[in-house]
């Protein structure tokens, strides 16, 4: 896919800090079908909440034209210089400086890799991909998201890295004393977050639990964990960290080193491991996913860019899920499965390894997900948590419909 770029306007900002896509973006596919890089959620936060703890200021997108109605340019900008960063960064105080000490017209990189560029163009008129402009090599460690298995496979050095940015100069409310605490390790409650009667092991991380957020009776959790704003962990829930639960979703079940990004549910008994849920998904009661060949061998799974299959180096790998597809009860999936966006995936036995967006049924050959019914669906879904459907996300599933 090529990048094709627009931009629009929502709020005045600080600073002309814009977050953008390169073709890394290809390389972390289904998960930047629906989204640019910098909204993928590793640890704690997302890339760019990150960006904007560091900066301490709103970052805007540069990304696909089909996207950006729904990841707008957030401020009008200003006649200055606009720092362009790499949205598949991880950002750390030594490239920081580097990039707010950049030069107007020059470009900052790592080796052949594109970390920053400082102009005096607007988005309007300006690629940052095609620069153009002098270059400064960077010489320091850069840290990249490259693949989308590295999701769960950095959250626990992100989410230890994020509680320090979140914690800092903070004090935690008070942990109820029904709770069993062992290690010596920390943990952190938000205002309104709500943990009873459970069994929270820091030993191996922090546990951090945002605002509003439940953690009801009888669970057990092994740092580093995450559970993000009004989501809740079902009672009785087997956590292995590191696991990061996003905002506003439901879990149970067992659960070992996830990131689940947001608004989706998990909500009873089931396994699932070294895996990766989008944004609106739902696994159905028992679902469960392999995350170990019985050979013990290296997992491979399916490239959606290059329509191949490629190598992840790991033993331990399970289910990429992108945004808006769901299992029905009882789903197995196997070891390394990749599906598409908005797939619905059902049926006996074990689905193929890689479901494509919008299949209905999950099976090879599986007839298609009607895009009128797919977004009747999703507007459904979006409604219980309170959110419209927006003209952005109608232009998304229009657009990886069309291209499905």
């Amino acid at each position: 896919m090529t990048i094709d770029i627009i931009f629009a306007s929502c709020k005045t900002i600080m600073m002309n800090y814009i977050l953008f896509d390169d073709t890394q973006r290809q390389e972390l596919f289904p998960f930047t079908l629906s989204r640019p890089v910098c909204e993928i959620r590793v640890g704690i936060l997302t890339l760019k909440q990150k960006w904007e703890y560091h900066l301490k200021t709103t970052c805007s997108y540069y990304t696909e034209s089909y996207l950006a109605e729904k990841y707008k340019i957030c401020g009008e900008m200003s006649d200055k210089s606009y720092i362009y960063i790499n949205g598949s960064i991880f950002p750390d105080t030594d490239l920081l400086k580097a990039i707010q000490n950049l030069k107007v017209n020059t470009a900052l990189v790592s080796s052949s890799k594109l970390l920053a560029v400082n102009s005096d163009k607007n988005p309007q008129t300006f690629n940052p991909n095609e620069h153009g402009l002098s270059i400064q090599q960077y010489a320091g460690n850069v840290s990249i998201l490259q693949k989308p298995w590295q999701i769960f496979g950095l959250n626990g050095s992100q989410i230890e890295a994020d509680y320090d940015l979140i914690t800092e100069g903070r004090q935690s409310e008070a942990l109820d004393a029904s709770n069993t605490v062992i290690g010596k390790g920390r943990i952190f409650i938000e205002q309104g977050a709500v943990v009873q009667c459970s069994i929270l092991n820091t030993s191996g991380g922090s546990i951090y639990i945002g605002k509003n957020a439940e953690v009801m009776e009888g669970c057990m959790i092994r740092g580093s964990f995450a559970l993000g704003e009004h989501a809740v962990l079902k009672m009785g829930a087997k956590i292995y960290g590191p696991t990061t639960i996003g905002t506003e979703s439901r879990v149970g079940g067992e659960v070992n080193n996830c990131v689940i990004f947001g608004y989706s549910n998990k909500a009873h008994d089931g396994f699932i491991g070294n895996s990766v849920i989008g944004e609106w998904c739902n696994l159905g009661a028992d679902t469960n996913n392999s995350n170990l060949k019985n050979n013990y061998g290296k997992i491979k799974i399916w490239d959606i860019a290059s329509e191949n299959w490629q190598e992840t180096g790991l033993m331990f790998c399970g289910l990429l899920m992108g945004d808006h597809s769901k299992a029905g009860i009882n789903t197995m999936f196997n070891t390394g499965t990749v599906t598409g966006f908005c797939a619905n995936v059902f049926d006996g036995g074990f689905p193929p390894k890689y479901i494509p967006s919008f299949s209905w049924g999950g099976q090879k050959n599986a007839p298609r997900f009607e895009l009128s019914k797919a977004m009747e669906v999703a507007a459904r879904v979006l409604e219980r948590r309170g959110i419209t459907f927006s003209e952005g996300d109608k232009k998304i599933f229009e657009y990886l419909y069309n291209r499905a």
